[in-house]
């Protein structure tokens, strides 16, 4: 699968790790940066992840800051997106099969790299289940506009 990645500075340890992890696993890693602890501005790394699965360029992305806020919140202003935070599995696990989710955010400052990982291998292989959740997930993105 390629996949896209982005983080802020206050992410950049994990988001090597997951990097590091998904190259482990044979995808194809698209990294947006940044690519140091230097301070920065989240959504001009998470818009350029996000925008990476919006136009089809990658079937899923993956977006770190300290908390996730900020990344999903500047993620899910990208037309085509929607990107769910996730602190645990069963959210994972859920907003692919409920919500056809095509970008991950989690917070470094909130999720420990075990887990994250754990979080990051769930949400890539789990399938939307489709049927009901198909007419759920048309309705939110007729919300765009």
């Amino acid at each position: 699968m390629k996949i896209s990645i982005a983080c802020d500075h206050g992410a950049f340890a994990l988001k090597e790790r997951l990097k590091a992890h998904l190259l482990d696993q044979g995808h194809v890693v698209m990294d947006c940066g940044t690519n140091s602890t230097d301070s920065c501005d989240y959504p001009d790394f998470g818009a350029a992840a996000a925008r990476l699965v919006a136009d089809g360029t990658c079937e899923r992305g993956v977006v770190l800051c300290t908390t996730g806020i900020g990344m999903s919140i500047a993620a899910n202003k990208v037309k085509g997106v929607r990107c769910a935070l996730c602190h645990e599995t069963l959210s994972a696990e859920m907003t692919r099969r409920h919500n056809d989710a095509n970008v991950l955010a989690m917070g470094a400052g909130v999720t420990g790299d075990n887990l994250a990982q754990r979080i990051l291998d769930v949400f890539l292989s789990t399938d939307f289940e489709g049927g009901r959740h198909q007419r759920r997930v048309d309705k939110v993105m007729g919300l765009e506009g």
